[in-house]
């Protein structure tokens, strides 16, 4: 009797450690403090890819502009009051995550689709969706092929380390077609190939084949978009799992684009609501409530990201509509999209 009493102790004792060791390491990865780091160095570094048009991609004065690249600004604007407090690492389809585990970058916006193997295992979570998109296929006009069946045999350009990968060999796989792939880390070297005629096609998100079609300019004609769709690619923003202040605000960051958005609330006009009667606006405004101080930013901070980098909209059609690419899906969900922001309040 006394000796099972002993066990049962021994077992409970052990158990208790064990809850402790949990709890010690789930507290030992909430102490992490990413906008403390973000203050004291004065700067958010944030992975993107950096050779992507309408996405990230330097300008001729050496400024990364894109989708991607004022995804990152709107968070400095939120922390820091200022949207070009941001240092861009350009990063590749296989070391963006050790990227962001190692601390190298605070964030990722780097064209990076929402998994569950990637959430699960990683130690890294998404916050926002920034374009919903699917995996494509590019071919040369000359080629005759009008249809991703069309394919069936061809040598296909594909980056290693990418959801486009899998996607690809799943819908061969399950059409009973061959193809032969042409793996190629760095993504300039892959274009090249399939220009070069090394491959029959190119795959990769439908939205950076058009990118790469726009870059093109008079060659542009030569490449056609092949209308299957055959993935979903939620493309997003990602953080280190643990460090939840960061990832409250790097999420409303992008929600507060939306909520700008749908209220009619510009860079242009924004500073005739500072007066609004309506509620909803002076949360927004920072006139009442205390929704930055919750978030750990100033009242205003949503704000200074319409003020410095705009509403969704604007910075869709500063990034994306010159790329010939209609919004679609990544409308607000008023004009039949997808894009829904939760109630600031």
């Amino acid at each position: 009797m006394i000796k099972g009493l002993r066990a049962a102790v021994g077992r409970a004792v052990l158990g208790a450690a064990a809850l402790c060791g949990a709890a010690g390491a789930a507290g030992a990865q909430s102490t992490a403090d990413t906008m403390g780091a973000i203050r004291s160095r004065g700067a958010v570094l944030c992975g993107v890819a950096g050779t992507t048009a309408g996405f990230s991609l330097p300008d001729s004065q050496g400024a990364m502009r894109g989708l991607d690249a004022d995804g990152c600004r709107i968070v400095a604007a939120a922390i820091l009051g200022d949207a070009n407090k941001v240092r861009f690492i350009n990063t590749t389809a296989t070391n963006r995550f050790t990227a962001l585990q190692s601390g190298e970058v605070d964030m990722l916006v780097r064209n990076t689709t929402w998994t569950l193997g990637r959430e699960a295992a990683l130690g890294l979570e998404f916050a926002s969706i920034n374009f919903y998109d699917g995996t494509g296929f590019m071919v040369k006009k000359a080629s005759g092929v009008t249809s991703v069946r069309g394919l069936d045999g061809a040598t296909v350009c594909v980056q290693p380390g990418s959801t486009t990968e899998l996607s690809l060999t799943d819908y061969f796989r399950v059409h009973r077609m061959r193809f032969t792939p042409l793996v190629i880390e760095n993504l300039e070297e892959l274009r090249a190939a399939f220009i070069a005629g090394r491959c029959d096609a190119f795959t990769t998100d439908a939205s950076s084949l058009a990118a790469f079609r726009y870059t093109q300019g008079p060659n542009a004609d030569q490449y056609l978009l092949l209308p299957e769709i055959i993935s979903k690619e939620p493309l997003g923003t990602m953080v280190r799992k643990g460090d939840w202040k960061f990832f409250d605000i790097v999420r409303w960051a992008h929600f507060a684009q939306l909520t700008a958005e749908e209220l009619g609330i510009d860079s242009e006009n924004i500073g005739s609501f500072r007066n609004s009667p309506l509620p909803e606006v002076q949360r927004f405004m920072g006139v009442t409530g205390d929704l930055g101080k919750s978030l750990g930013v100033a009242p205003d901070w949503a704000v200074q990201i319409v003020k410095q980098v705009g509403n969704f909209g604007e910075m869709w059609d500063r990034n994306i509509t010159p790329l010939g690419v209609q919004r679609g899906i990544n409308n607000l969900w008023t004009k039949g999209g997808l894009q829904y922001a939760p109630p600031m309040r």
